[in-house]
């Protein structure tokens, strides 16, 4: 059987780096990128079975000499993962232009010029899965998440529209939308999160949170993983176009 070589973008912490680890203990060749080498580094000298390409997915360029490394590299591509990812918290009024643009580019705009370039490579193969990491906050709203909630909506209905293209020939595309998961980016927030509730810190979880999720709890990174792994099998081969929801019961309500 050929190993899969499976490309994660945003990979040197948090939810990216646990689906690499969980991807590479599969069997997978895995190649993690990110814009941080600093951290791209002590992710590989923690698990050393990772690659590692520097790569900023909010520069075309960058994304295409990335395509073309995993190629040259290895030869094959037939996992790619868009996890790359940065939330602000802001009223509208309040949120600057700029961060709002950025938030664009890195979460819909990067997925779809790596699905640009890596699609002819898959369609070559006649296999391919394409994951993109959304959120509940593409399917529902949350005030102070202008940016956020935009990108996560956006990169839905990007995945529906690549995967009603490659339908026919051996690609599945879906997004994930976890609810909130136990990472740094969900814990950055909290002081937003107070700031725009008029609370305390340490009363967010409590306060607001939990009251939205039913199991009062956060998701853990291992539990994304999980379905990453699930969604690359065979056994998964019928699924695709789906925002696949992991989030405590939140959207149910």
């Amino acid at each position: 059987m050929v190993q899969k070589i499976a490309l994660i973008t945003g990979a040197a912490q948090g939810i990216g780096f646990e689906i690499a680890k969980e991807l590479s203990n599969s069997g997978m060749t895995v190649i993690i990128s990110d814009k941080n080498e600093e951290r791209l580094k002590e992710a590989i000298t923690e698990r050393p079975d990772l690659k590692y390409l520097l790569c900023d997915v909010s520069n075309e360029d960058q994304i295409k000499e990335t395509i073309d490394s995993v190629i040259s590299q290895f030869g094959a591509l037939h996992v790619m993962i868009n996890n790359a990812g940065f939330q602000h918290v802001s009223m509208i009024e309040e949120f600057d232009t700029e961060i709002f643009e950025l938030m664009q580019k890195v979460m819909v705009v990067g997925p779809f010029i790596f699905m640009k370039y890596a699609l002819p490579i898959m369609k070559q193969q006649n296999f391919g899965r394409i994951i993109n990491i959304a959120s509940i906050n593409g399917l529902v709203g949350f005030a102070g998440k202008a940016g956020y909630n935009t990108a996560k909506h956006g990169v839905i209905g990007l995945t529906k529209v690549a995967a009603l293209e490659t339908a026919a020939i051996g690609i599945t595309v879906n997004a994930i939308c976890p609810g909130y998961v136990d990472t740094e980016l969900v814990r950055n927030q909290f002081q937003d999160l107070a700031k725009t509730r008029n609370i305390a810190v340490e009363d967010v979880l409590e306060q607001v949170l939990y009251p939205l999720v039913p199991q009062k709890r956060l998701i853990d990174v291992s539990e994304i993983a999980a379905l990453v792994i699930y969604l690359c099998s065979d056994a998964a081969k019928g699924m695709t176009g789906q925002a696949v929801v992991l989030d405590g019961g939140y959207t149910v309500q």
